[in-house]
């Protein structure tokens, strides 16, 4: 919804705008090395950036060199443990199945993404993951965050394919 004058305030999403910046410049990084534009970031308890990632399938030659794979990877080993507890990652993109099933078991307590994935999102548009009922961990999910500025990296990536 906007006004006259811009947008409305959006104060869920708009907290998040600028870690989402972080996670698209991580996202462009994907495209120099030939790979889908993703980008993660993994903020810790007071909002630090404890680790990032880029899609690096191509580079790595690695079918889970997803972007938010890597963030978390890195966020543990930041942490020396693979919980993740009081813990934000912020992705470009609505997560996989591959993706949803990390974040469930790192026990990140929030997603933050940006564009939805309606062919593959495991985080509410094909699948819900993050938040079945059925299992032991459902993070906090807060989609749309600079959703625009995300879909439209990916649409212009596929655009030159």
């Amino acid at each position: 919804m906007s006004t006259a004058h811009g947008p409305l305030p959006d104060p869920v999403r708009d907290r998040w705008r600028a870690s989402m910046r972080h996670a698209l410049d991580e996202a462009e990084q994907a495209v120099q090395g030939g790979d889908v534009p993703v980008g993660a970031v993994v903020l810790s308890a007071t909002g630090t950036v404890l680790a990032t990632g880029h899609n690096e399938r191509e580079a790595a030659a690695d079918p889970t060199a997803h972007a938010e794979l890597l963030a978390i990877r890195r966020a543990a080993a930041a942490l020396g443990g693979w919980r993740l507890t009081g813990c934000t990652l912020v992705v470009t993109l609505e997560p996989c199945t591959m993706c949803a099933g990390a974040i469930v078991q790192s026990r990140v307590d929030r997603l933050v993404y940006g564009a939805r994935d309606e062919k593959a999102g495991a985080a509410g548009s094909l699948w819900d993951v993050v938040r079945d009922r059925r299992l032991n961990h459902r993070p906090e999910v807060i989609a749309g965050v600079l959703a625009q500025d995300c879909a439209r990296l990916l649409t212009d990536f596929f655009r030159t394919r």
